[in-house]
């Protein structure tokens, strides 16, 4: 089984990458018994842009299994605690369209393409993670007036700047996806001192290895 892991920074999947090529690690010991083929690790940079040139470049030379989308991200919903780590299932492109006035036009009305992408891969109910939907942005939200105007029109619980970028190069390669992030701030104004990054960063890397560690042994 052949995996690829992508993320926008290599911050995000630090501790990952650590763990996975660590010879004192249960992920090394059991690659080696299962006869696990490779764990591949994709940084894109930052950004829908960033994403899809990268994974495009990418997987025209290399096939895989698996494609897993990790990082951080904000939450629209209060009701979800920062450093929680969620399963995000659906994902759309907020921006891409038209404006008509105060109305907004999806390029999928417009009938030039799509916006809403999902994951084509999903987690086994015994790792029990919350499934939910996205927002892939250009701008990340920190205003109230746009917050608002986002929320009337869409029902996103998270937002990110590259899932459904990866999602999309993903389905083109014909490559099954699997987006996971843990949520490092809510969608308001900016105040970098509520942020969580640290945390989130942390409970992404430690799920991510319970991960590969089932992957391995399946």
């Amino acid at each position: 089984m052949r995996v690829l892991v992508v993320a926008a920074t290599l911050f995000e999947v630090e501790s990952l990458k650590s763990g996975v090529l660590s010879p004192q690690s249960s992920v090394e010991s059991q690659t080696q018994d299962s006869g696990f083929q490779t764990i591949d690790f994709l940084i894109t940079g930052a950004g829908m842009v960033a994403t899809a040139f990268a994974m495009g470049k990418h997987l025209a030379a290399n096939k895989y299994d698996l494609a897993i989308n990790l990082g951080i991200c904000g939450s629209f919903d209060k009701d979800i605690a920062l450093g929680d780590v969620l399963e995000i299932v659906e994902d759309d492109l907020a921006e891409l369209g038209a404006e008509d006035d105060e109305d907004f036009i999806t390029i999928d009305k417009l009938g030039f393409g799509e916006s809403s992408f999902r994951a084509t891969y999903q987690l086994p109910e015994k790792f029990n993670l919350k499934k939910v939907n996205a927002v892939t942005v250009n701008t990340v939200h920190g205003n109230d007036t746009s917050i608002k105007k986002l929320s009337d029109r869409m029902n996103a619980q998270l937002e990110s700047m590259e899932g459904a970028a990866f999602f999309y190069a993903c389905r083109e390669a014909g490559i099954p996806s699997l987006q996971i992030r843990a949520v490092s701030n809510y969608v308001e104004k900016r105040n970098r001192d509520a942020w969580q990054i640290g945390l989130a960063i942390k409970n992404l890397n430690t799920f991510a290895l319970e991960l590969v560690d089932w992957l391995i042994s399946e």
